[in-house]
């Protein structure tokens, strides 16, 4: 899967290199900033935060399953032993196969890889040219033909704005459909509500030629349910987590942990409320189905003491990311982590805080990379600009998980002789055979000296950000889909759309 294609736009503007899709193999060890007994002692404060305080939990159906499991019920609080939640972990699978309709798009969580998504679900979409704005769905649709054009994007992460000119009741069918029809990834459905994510379901069973009862056997979709920290599981994500878990779907159990807001000020504190709230959800969706494929969400930050505004790719997310990863696999659980930035521009700050939060994720062992391209203002927009940027940190993060070669022809013994003392290697056989793959080549980056950037114009990141991204829209073609699934598809839409959609939650 390393094989690299050059990419020219049709308008002539830019080369554009990338690597053909694929999952690229992460060959070093996580870095872990724990020992093995804080990891035990942050395993045993998440058990006895279950035990001892319990979770809330809204939803009548969802507690009626933690009671007939054996559970405490006391009214809206559930109780869970130690021995039941050990119990119920055991049935979650190591690692699964989620399923494209292009097979050779379909990705693996767990083991050594990890899926990249684009950013999903922002109020706004930002660009150079207009700036900040409540997003359009032909502006939606672009976005989502940037993400199937962007090999090192895995799959698409669940609507990448909402888009505001259509009813709210009923913009779910219709981006369902977008993403069915623009993209042949696997893609993320909403999880708000059952009547929205049973609308995944069924779109995603048409659209791979089985039944929502089989669906199970090929799971293709991912669903993100976020805890109300503290402590606090509501209706639309217990409907939400239910059907998928009944269907077999992948869940990405997630507590929005922000210390000195959501959670505790300290880290540990933090941790042990995360992974109480992550191993609540986690349980519960193996007592709906087990063997439900799921994995451990981390998302603990700091927030800005002074203003209380959630901070993001700050040391403490990189360190809370990277124990996150720790907690997930003490317990044999994939983890979800994410790409973020608290920047309000596609500027420096974005770009340092993104690699930061990029290096804790995929060196924190991440098997799910949410929001990994095109994240800005802390999650409320998403950017062209940044989609573009984020995609070229995520190329340099494949090429850096490259291993580095040390076989005979590698070690170049014959070039350093050809070259000789005080010589140069560029004409040298060696480098002659290899110039055009020897090195990463970057999408957004440019190596010119300082008066050739001038004479070329001088552009900044940003601004050929937004020229990549136009080039790489033009050479967008959609993927084909069987014209009897699009009427079904269509059909299904119409169908849903007469009778009223989903209710607002």
């Amino acid at each position: 899967m390393t094989n690299r294609t050059r990419r020219r736009s049709r308008n002539g503007a830019a080369n554009m290199p990338q690597s053909g899709f694929g999952q690229r193999p992460r060959p070093y060890a996580p870095i872990e900033v724990l020992s093995a007994d804080q990891v035990a002692a942050i395993h045993q404060a998440g058990l006895d935060i279950l035990a001892r305080f319990g979770m809330r939990v809204l939803d009548g159906t969802a507690r009626a399953i933690y009671a007939r499991a054996g559970a405490d019920v006391s009214g809206e609080l559930v109780r869970l032993d130690p021995e039941l939640v050990t119990e119920h972990l055991s049935t979650v699978p190591k690692h699964f196969t989620l399923h494209a309709r292009n097979p050779a798009h379909d990705v693996t969580v767990g083991g050594e890889v990890c899926v990249y998504t684009s950013v999903g679900g922002p109020a706004y979409v930002m660009d150079n040219d207009r700036g900040r704005r409540d997003g359009t769905f032909a502006e939606m649709c672009d976005y989502m033909r940037l993400v199937q054009v962007l090999n090192v994007i895995h799959q698409e992460g669940g609507g990448p704005f909402e888009p505001m000119d259509l009813p709210a009741h009923t913009r779910h069918l219709d981006i369902y459909r977008a993403q069915i029809g623009l993209l042949d990834k696997t893609w993320q459905s909403q999880t708000l509500g059952r009547a929205r994510t049973m609308d995944g379901i069924e779109m995603a069973a048409i659209a791979l030629g089985t039944t929502t009862e089989r669906l199970a056997e090929r799971p293709a979709l991912v669903g993100v349910i976020n805890t109300n920290s503290p402590l606090q599981l509501d209706v639309p994500m217990a409907e939400g987590l239910i059907a998928m878990a009944e269907h077999g779907q992948a869940l990405a159990i997630t507590p929005f942990t922000l210390a000195g807001a959501m959670a505790p000020v300290t880290l540990a504190g933090a941790l042990s409320q995360q992974h109480a709230e992550a191993l609540a959800g986690i349980v519960l969706t193996q007592l709906v189905r087990p063997g439900t494929p799921v994995l451990y969400g981390g998302f603990t930050s700091n927030v800005d003491m002074r203003s209380g505004s959630p901070a993001f790719g700050t040391p403490e997310y990189v360190k809370a990311a990277q124990a996150s990863g720790q907690l997930a696999r003490h317990i044999g659980v994939p983890f979800r982590s994410s790409n973020v930035t608290a920047a309000n521009e596609v500027d420096a700050q974005a770009a340092y805080e993104s690699q930061m939060a990029l290096w804790g994720a995929l060196m924190g062992g991440a098997h799910l990379l949410e929001h990994g391209a095109g994240w800005l203002h802390g999650g409320l927009t998403a950017s062209f600009e940044k989609l573009i940027l984020d995609a070229e940190l995520l190329m340099m993060m494949d090429a850096y998980f490259s291993p580095i070669d040390t076989s005979p022809d590698a070690l170049a013994l014959d070039a350093i002789r050809e070259a000789g003392p005080g010589g140069h290697f560029f004409g040298t056989a060696h480098t002659m055979e290899r110039y055009e793959t020897a090195f990463h080549a970057p999408l957004l980056s440019n190596w010119d000296n300082y008066p050739t950037w001038l004479e070329r114009g001088g552009c900044d990141a940003r601004t050929r950000a937004n020229a990549v991204w136009k080039s790489l829209l033009a050479e967008y073609e959609e993927p084909a889909l069987d014209p009897a699934v699009a009427d079904a598809l269509d059909d299904y839409v119409a169908r849903r759309k007469e009778a009223g959609g989903a209710p607002m939650n």
